[in-house]
């Protein structure tokens, strides 16, 4: 039969206490406790920052508890209520979440890596040995009107779950098991949803505009008034590399040629229009002074890659690894640069000599989530994009251009701006 649980109120210094023989026995210090805190009502309490890696945490409630960067990997969270917490940068990898209540919360950024939200029945034994059904107010997992933006849900498994009118935007989410989910009106713009599972799934009025959707699986996925535009399928965007007439090796040998001949022998490659998500490896190679205008080039390992001057303006380069690279003097104007990996990246200006030099110029690209981190941007034109939770520490932005950027929840040091950074119209940036 289905009972009601009584929870046990904790205080502030209870929940304190509790979690700091959780810590010690994560640090396998004497005296530590793994932290047991099933049935426990923590809702308004404070556990922002502090290490819950294993803990115990069934049909517990925590809810508008702050938790903001705490550590909650392998968790158990089944039947939790997390209503309306705050969950910014939670790391809940492979955390149990079965049967969990996260409506209205907020986990912009978060890890759930592996996670578990799949429906769940809780039932434990009375005192005769019987097993009982525990009553939780929402059985499958329920995530609705919550902000997962920027989350990080690749492999997790919400088959089942409840998830109206929740915000995905901008959520990597591949591999995501989300069979007969019901998401009616959810926000998936530009999520990652490549090799997801989404049968059976409801999707109806839902916003999936310039979503990746590649090798995704959407048999009987229910779709009426959803809002597919721009999404990113398997179907080509744009011409194919077969329509090139000869291979991409040949062109590139001959690209090659003509970049280093200074126009002498070989010819120019142009690349605009192609989708380029089936091309050989590119990363190390050099495509100085390519023109690529609106290609797709998303997810390519481009690391190394040499972009001097190369003209890629609107190009989507979502999720491209271009590590150490070198885009001196780089066209990325309007370009698409979400999630990707730019650490070590050379964006200097391109210098001719000492009269001359061509700036990089990033003006209205789109690079949430994009990782800078120690790259050069010094000189770089950024006006009017948007940076929004992207990663500039250690990064040279000397005489850099932000203005009118978007830099919501972006990671920067303040000394980095000392040096004749352009500020003017910046949207949300705190340091």
């Amino acid at each position: 039969m289905s009972q009601n649980r009584t929870l046990n109120r904790l205080d502030q210094t209870q929940l304190d206490i509790a979690v700091r023989r959780h810590e010690m026995f994560r640090n396998a210090r004497i005296g530590g406790a793994r932290a047991s805190l099933s049935f426990c009502d923590l809702s308004g309490l404070d556990l922002s920052g502090r290490d819950l890696a294993h803990a115990d945490f069934v049909g517990a409630s925590l809810r508008g508890a702050n938790l903001t960067g705490a550590k909650l990997d392998c968790a158990s969270l089944f039947a939790a209520d997390l209503r309306q917490a705050n969950m910014e940068r939670v790391s809940l990898v492979k955390a149990d979440l079965r049967g969990a209540c996260l409506r209205g919360a907020v986990l912009i950024g978060a890890n759930l890596f592996e996670a578990d939200l799949r429906d769940g029945s809780l039932a434990e034994k009375d005192r005769s040995g019987q097993l009982r059904m525990v009553h939780i107010e929402a059985m499958p997992a329920e995530a609705s009107g919550a902000d997962l933006s920027g989350a990080n849900l690749t492999n997790a498994r919400l088959s089942g779950a409840m998830a109206i009118h929740t915000d995905f935007t901008d959520a990597v989410m591949r591999g995501c098991k989300l069979v007969r989910a019901t998401m009616r009106g959810a926000n998936f713009t530009g999520s990652n949803l490549e090799g997801a599972d989404l049968s059976g799934a409801d999707l109806r009025g839902a916003c999936l505009r310039g979503a990746v959707l590649t090798g995704a699986t959407m048999t009987m996925t229910e779709l009426t008034d959803a809002d597919m535009g721009d999404a990113l399928t398997d179907k080509p965007v744009g011409r194919v590399i077969a329509e090139l007439g000869r291979s991409l090796d040949e062109l590139l040998a001959d690209h090659i040629a003509w970049v280093g001949s200074g126009g002498a022998r070989g010819t120019a490659l142009d690349l605009s229009g192609f989708d380029l998500r089936h091309a050989p490896s590119l990363a190390h190679t050099c495509l100085t002074m390519l023109r690529a205008s609106g290609a797709t080039l998303y997810g390519l390992d481009l690391t190394g890659v040499q972009l001097q001057a190369a003209v890629l303006d609107g190009a989507d380069m979502r999720g491209c690894n271009m590590t150490e690279g070198d885009l001196r003097g780089v066209n990325l104007r309007n370009a698409k640069l979400n999630n990707a990996n730019l650490r070590r990246i050379n964006l200097r200006p391109l210098v001719f000599d000492e009269h001359r030099s061509k700036p990089a110029d990033l003006s209205g690209a789109k690079l949430r989530y994009a990782d800078f981190g120690e790259g050069s941007l010094r000189g770089a034109n950024l006006s009017g994009a948007d940076l929004s939770f992207a990663n500039l520490i250690g990064c040279d932005l000397t005489k850099a251009d932000f203005s009118s950027a978007k830099l919501f929840g972006a990671k920067l040091e303040r000394r980095a701006l000392a040096e004749g950074v352009i500020l003017d119209g910046v949207a949300g940036l705190k340091l």
